[in-house]
């Protein structure tokens, strides 16, 4: 398995994850699950050859998608868990 499709493999796990979290109603780690996923998957098509064309758009989303969801990560830590 090469490291880009690992990357895909994860962010669908986290897709999954946040669609558990919404059947189970908590929202807000269904944005948290959500956005690590979406982060995952556009990192990964970032070295896509076909998606060249698009690479430095992508990196920008990429790189805005782990931001928020690190600042989400430690908004629910610091409000939910402690």
């Amino acid at each position: 398995m090469g490291p880009t499709t690992r990357q895909y493999l994860f962010g669908l796990i986290f897709i999954g994850v946040a669609i558990y979290q919404v059947s189970v109603g908590d929202y807000l780690e269904t944005s948290l699950y959500g956005l690590g996923g979406l982060a995952f998957i556009v990192n990964a098509l970032t070295v896509e050859p076909k998606l060249v064309i698009y690479k430095r758009p992508l990196v920008v989303v990429s790189w805005v998608l782990i931001i928020s969801t690190g600042l989400l990560f430690l908004y629910l830590l610091q409000f939910k868990y402690l």
